[in-house]
């Protein structure tokens, strides 16, 4: 991923372009709403693929029993908006992008337990 802009603040904008093995390029963009925080983040979503078809998405952690759940809802202006993102395989993104991150976060787990283990 190649990150152009990010600027998490109030009215702060970010713009970044996904590579795939094949080549292929898929650019978003929009601008944050509020101040991000620890609790979530609030912004517009844009998928250049499909112009014109923007979201307001809210992310949203919550921490309970040592974990935590992220909660994303994408409000489009109109149905049409909704389907223009279906048909362009964003829910299959966004599902290898959960999946990437949740193998992530194991691999970074096993590796703080393998450490604490060392430290004893």
């Amino acid at each position: 991923m190649t990150i152009e802009e990010y600027d998490p603040r109030d009215d702060g904008r970010y713009h970044y372009t996904h590579h795939d093995p094949e080549g292929n390029e898929y650019s978003f963009h929009g601008v944050f709403h509020g101040e991000p925080s620890l609790e979530g983040v609030v912004q517009t979503f844009e998928y250049e693929g499909a112009p014109g078809h923007v979201s307001m998405d809210t992310l949203t952690l919550e921490e309970q029993d040592g974990r935590t759940t992220v909660r994303t809802n994408s409000v489009f202006q109109a149905v049409e908006d909704r389907d223009a993102i279906v048909l362009a395989g964003m829910e299959k993104g966004v599902t290898e992008g959960m999946q990437r991150l949740e193998e992530l976060l194991e691999k970074l787990k096993k590796k703080g337990e393998g450490g604490a283990s060392r430290a004893t």
